[in-house]
């Protein structure tokens, strides 16, 4: 087991300056780019109990960028679990990862965080078909883009990485299971036009 630093880089070497310097305090014109671009990102969060990444999505720039230095999620509906939020509440941190569908390269973006109510706030995304109840807002404290090495080995966007959904059982079948729930199960497509009332 490795226990220090010191022994992790006994294995690796020293990173590049290039990837040292990439790094950024501030989004920049490349940064706000592929956030606009993005419909799906990736959200971590912590606190002392625990860690969650929770997938979001929408339509290209659903994620609104303010400025150089702030950014604007809406909390779309879902679960009700608030495991993102909670974090949130209780740690003020945040990891990003934004994707683009077809692009290797992924952007990173890590900083402080809070959840508002602030109506202001809110307005930036009354266009939306559910208004959010909360935003989260993300103070930019480093902002990278991710080479596109892991995207590559995975081949995530390539037509022969795709697999029916039939590969697995439905999500009411392994819910029911993992539940020990009785009665049958939802099926795909009643989950799906249930979820589409959500959207």
């Amino acid at each position: 087991m490795i226990r220090t630093i010191e022994e992790l880089y006994q294995l690796y070497p020293e990173p590049k300056e290039r990837a040292l310097k990439k790094q950024l305090s501030r989004l920049d014109r490349h940064c706000k780019r592929f956030i606009e671009l993005s419909p799906f990102v990736v959200i971590a969060t912590g606190n002392a109990s625990g860690f969650d990444a929770s997938p979001r999505g929408g339509e290209p720039g659903f994620v609104k960028v303010v400025n150089d230095l702030t950014l604007m999620i809406p909390d779309s509906p879902g679960n009700n679990r608030l495991d993102s939020l909670k974090n949130i509440v209780e740690s003020g941190r945040i990891g990003l990862l934004f994707l683009i569908p077809g692009v290797d390269e992924t952007l990173r973006v890590n900083g402080a965080a809070h959840v508002s109510v602030d109506a202001e706030k809110l307005q930036l995304f009354a266009s939306e078909k559910r208004a959010p109840k909360v935003v989260i807002e993300v103070a930019v404290e480093e902002a990278y883009l991710h080479c596109a090495k892991a995207f590559m080995r995975s081949k995530l966007w390539a037509d022969e990485s795709r697999r029916g959904r039939s590969i697995l059982p439905t999500m009411g079948q392994m819910i029911q299971e993992q539940t020990s729930s009785s009665g049958s199960p939802e099926s795909q497509e009643e989950m799906v036009a249930r979820f589409a009332q959500d959207l």
